[in-house]
C-alpha cells in the first residue's frame, strides 16, 4: 500500500470512530423515550382496572330509597348546647320584626283586595331578599264563595325542593271581612293577632336563622323547610264547610296530585310534609298553647323543653315562671284551621294557636295596640330553637 493509500485508510478509521461516538447520546434518548411509553401506557391500563372495579363496585351498593311515612316517624331531633342556643336566640331582632316584617300587614287585607296584593309582595320581596335561595310560587286559583268567584293566592316557599322531606311551616295571611254594621265605614278590620302576627314571625324566623338554613340547603339535608302563607282562611259569611278555609283546601288537593319524588307512583308531597305546624291568633299577653293531637305530643313536647330551656337560661323576657305558654296539663277540643284538609288526609299537624281566644277576636280591636311585644319575641325564640333542633341547624 502506499503512503497516500495508508493516509486514506487512517483518515476513514478516525471519521468512523467519530461518528460511533456521536450516536450514543441518541440511542440512550432513545431508549429512555420507549422507557417512558412503557411506563405511561402501564399507567394508563392501571388506571382503567381500577375505574371498573370502582364504577363496579358503587353500581353493586345499594341506593337508598327514603320511606317517607318510616323517616318521619323515626325522625330524631338535635341537641344544640347552651352556647349554641345562645347564639341563635341572639339572631331574633324585636324591631326588625315589628318595623320590617309586622308593619307592612297591619291594612286590610281581604283576599282579591289591593291591600292582599300589597302583602304578598312584601312576602315575597322579603324571602327573596334572603341569602339562603328559597324558591317562591304564587299559587293563585278561582273558587265560588258566597260573594261570587274569587281569585285566590297562596304564597309558598321551598328551601331546597329536591329534598325527600319537608317540616312546613304556615299561617293566613287574609283578613276577614267585618259587616258594615259592625264597624265605622271608616275603619278596616287589620288583624293583628289573627294573622298578622304569625305572618310576621315566620318572616322573622327565617331571617334570623338565614345563613343556617343556607348551609342546610347546601347540605342537601333529608329535610328541608317550606312555608305556606295562606288566602282564603277566613268565611265570607257564616263558617261552614264551603265558606273557610279556600287556600288550604286547594293546596292539601293539589299536593296530593303530585308525585314526590317526581315520578313516584306510591307517594306525593303529602307524604313529604314531616309535621305540618300552624300559626295562628297570636300576639296577646300570656298565650296558652295546648297539644290537640296524640300523634304529634313528642313534638309539642319539643316546644315546653325549649320554652323551660330558654327560661332557665334567662333569654325570655317577662317570663316569670318556667312554663307560661305551652301546657301539658291542659286539654281543650281541636279548633277548626287551615290545617283540617291536611289533617284530613293524614299528614301529622302541631297546631299552636293561643286559646281561649283573646277578647277581642274577630272585632275592630285586633288592632296593633294590642300586640304585647315580649310575648311575640319570646315565642320567636321557643321556634328558633324548635326549627334548629328539628332541621339540625
Amino acid at each position: 500500500m502506499s503512503r497516500r493509500s495508508r493516509a486514506a485508510a487512517a483518515s476513514t478509521l478516525r471519521c468512523a470512530a467519530a461518528g460511533t461516538c456521536d450516536q450514543r447520546p441518541v440511542c440512550r434518548a432513545r431508549v429512555l423515550l420507549l422507557c417512558l411509553c412503557i411506563l405511561l401506557a402501564f399507567a394508563l391500563t392501571l388506571g382503567l382496572i381500577l375505574s371498573e372495579n370502582e364504577t363496579s363496585s358503587l353500581e353493586d351498593m345499594p341506593i337508598r330509597v327514603p320511606d317517607l311515612n318510616k323517616d318521619k316517624l323515626t325522625h330524631r331531633p338535635s341537641k344544640p348546647t347552651a352556647a349554641q342556643v345562645k347564639r341563635l336566640v341572639s339572631e331574633v331582632n324585636w324591631s326588625r320584626l315589628w318595623y320590617a316584617q309586622l308593619q307592612p300587614f297591619l291594612i286590610e287585607r281581604h283576599p282579591g283586595s289591593r291591600g292582599s296584593r300589597t302583602v304578598r309582595r312584601h312576602i315575597s320581596s322579603l324571602l327573596d331578599s334572603l341569602s339562603a335561595g328559597w324558591s317562591v310560587e304564587i299559587d293563585s286559583f278561582n273558587s265560588k264563595t258566597p260573594r261570587g268567584p274569587i281569585n285566590f293566592s297562596n304564597i309558598l316557599a321551598v328551601l331546597d325542593p329536591n329534598a325527600p322531606r319537608r317540616l312546613l311551616l304556615a299561617c293566613h295571611y287574609d283578613t276577614k271581612i267585618m259587616p258594615l254594621a259592625s264597624r265605622d265605614p271608616k275603619q278596616v278590620f287589620i288583624g293583628a293577632t289573627d294573622s298578622a302576627v304569625p305572618c310576621a314571625m315566620i318572616l322573622e324566623l327565617v331571617t334570623a336563622l338565614d345563613i343556617h338554613l343556607k348551609m342546610l340547603k347546601q347540605q342537601m339535608a333529608q329535610v328541608t323547610l317550606q312555608l305556606v302563607f295562606f288566602d282564603g282562611g277566613e268565611a265570607f259569611e257564616k263558617w261552614t264547610p264551603s265558606d273557610s278555609l279556600y287556600g288550604s283546601r286547594h293546596l292539601a288537593e293539589h299536593m296530593s296530585r303530585i308525585p314526590h319524588p317526581p315520578g313516584s307512583e306510591h307517594t306525593t308531597l303529602l307524604h313529604a310534609v314531616d309535621l305540618f305546624v300552624l300559626l295562628d291568633v297570636i300576639g296577646a299577653p300570656s298565650p296558652m298553647f295546648v297539644n290537640h293531637f296524640e300523634n304529634t305530643a313528642r313534638w309539642f313536647e319539643q316546644l315546653v323543653s325549649a320554652e323551660k330551656r330558654l327560661h332557665k337560661l334567662g333569654l325570655l323576657s317577662f317570663h316569670p315562671s318556667e312554663q307560661i305558654y305551652f301546657r301539658k296539663d291542659v286539654i281543650m277540643d281541636p279548633v277548626e284551621d287551615d290545617h283540617m284538609p291536611f289533617l284530613q288526609r293524614g299528614v301529622p299537624v302541631l297546631h299552636m294557636i293561643a286559646t281561649p281566644f283573646p277578647s277581642y277576636w274577630h272585632t275592630m280591636e285586633d288592632t296593633a295596640d294590642k300586640v304585647h311585644s315580649h310575648t311575640v319575641e319570646n315565642l320567636t325564640k321557643v321556634l328558633v330553637v324548635f326549627l334548629a333542633e328539628y332541621l339540625g341547624l
